[in-house]
């Protein structure tokens, strides 16, 4: 089942709007990809933090389908589909910051794939590319320090990579860690 349940990794609700907001759902996806003991994540060095590769889906368009767009977009990178496996969904919610009396209310799905080495050159949107998005092989301590580090004016951005830096650090928990030592022992 493409598009069915997926365990519930953890909630951010900063309950910072009044119940009778309207909601505006804007659900999306996220890659976690491996490649020799690091993780293959987006940086911005305009930032400076650590992304996931992902982004939105279009209208009933597929979750897998919106990663391997998302991920060739911002990262150049082509999934394989058939490695596609599911991590956990995070869900946030937080009044927007584009519209008045209104719930931002975002399902973001993570999955674990692989891609081919080809890399076929990114498609970046405008605001990808004043951040100057570029795909980065990152030590999983290195992703957690920088995200932990990071900060902002902006509470909208700052909640998303308080997101990723928390399921950077649930993965370097679940796979990364052999008693005190941080190693990579997950073959998914």
């Amino acid at each position: 089942m493409r598009n069915g349940n997926m365990r519930r990794l953890f909630t951010i609700d900063l309950k910072d709007y009044r119940e009778d907001f309207r909601i505006f759902r804007r659900p999306s996806v996220r890659a976690i990809i491996r490649r020799e003991g690091k993780l293959r994540m987006v940086y911005s060095p305009v930032e400076k933090y650590y992304k996931f590769p992902g982004g939105g889906i279009r209208g009933n368009e597929d979750r897998i389908d919106t990663l391997i767009r998302e991920v060739r977009e911002e990262t150049g990178l082509v999934v394989i589909p058939e490695t596609v496996r599911e991590y956990g969904s995070v869900l946030r919610r937080q009044n927007s910051d584009r519209d008045e009396n209104t719930i931002f209310e975002q399902e973001n799905f993570y999955y674990f794939c692989d891609v081919s080495e080809a890399n076929i050159g990114q498609d970046l949107d405008s605001y990808e590319e004043e951040l100057e998005f570029t795909l980065r092989d990152v030590d999983i301590d290195e992703a957690i320090r920088v995200n932990d580090e990071y900060t902002s004016e902006n509470a909208f951005n700052y909640q998303m990579i308080k997101r990723e830096l928390r399921v950077l650090q649930m993965l370097k928990e679940e796979f990364f860690t052999v008693g005190n030592k941080t190693t990579v022992i997950f073959s998914l």
